[in-house]
């Protein structure tokens, strides 16, 4: 069986990624299981261009397939902040609780009208060292007042969904499968993945 490389050391995202990918027949493993795999500095402007550089990367190192995924929040009231800086907003090695407060503080006196944002993932599937396929979908919300739910991870809690009047930590996965801007985007990658892969079967 293939081996399939999940350029992600974070568990949270790994899980996630890993259930959306079951279908698709490979030996997926994650960069924890690497020995010696370099360390890669997200320090593209575009989500695109840290996906990118994260799968080609690892996958010259690997000379295998390898996907990678950069995600994070846009919210037009900081001018897309946090942006692909999203998941160190608080600062390096702070946690997801850190980079709520920071962004419910900032966003203290905007409106309700005005807490408009998105969610936005790009992936890239390298192969051997060259990128083979890049895809980026988003998810439109708003800003909620205050950390609601205790699902998901990241800024989910913080990310109200007008429809359902809920945030994301509050929906669950159920409806945040459906919607959701990694959703979207895996469901194209496994789609094109099943394709591809099929050229490696004997």
């Amino acid at each position: 069986m293939i081996e399939l490389v999940i350029a992600t050391k974070n568990e949270k995202k790994l899980r996630e990624l890993k259930r959306y990918l079951k279908s698709v027949k490979a030996h997926i493993i994650s960069l924890k299981e690497i020995s010696r795999a370099p360390e890669i500095r997200e320090d593209k402007s575009t989500f695109k261009g840290n996906a990118v550089k994260k799968a080609v990367t690892i996958s010259k190192f690997t000379k295998g397939v390898v996907l990678a995924d950069d995600s994070g929040l846009c919210v037009d009231a900081l001018s897309g902040e946090p942006g692909v800086k999203s998941a160190r907003f608080a600062g390096r090695g702070k946690k997801d609780h850190d980079n709520n407060a920071k962004l419910l503080k900032l966003m203290k006196a905007v409106p309700a009208g005005k807490r408009t944002a998105r969610f936005v993932c790009a992936i890239a599937v390298a192969d051997s060292g060259k990128a083979v396929k890049i895809i980026e979908e988003h998810c439109s919300g708003r800003i909620s007042d205050s950390v609601r739910g205790r699902h998901g991870f990241g800024y989910d809690p913080v990310f109200l969904i007008p429809k359902y009047k809920k945030t994301f930590g509050e929906l669950g996965l159920k409806v945040k499968d459906k919607m959701s801007h990694r959703s979207k985007a895996l469901k194209k990658a496994r789609k094109f993945l099943k394709q591809y892969l099929n050229h490696f079967v004997i």
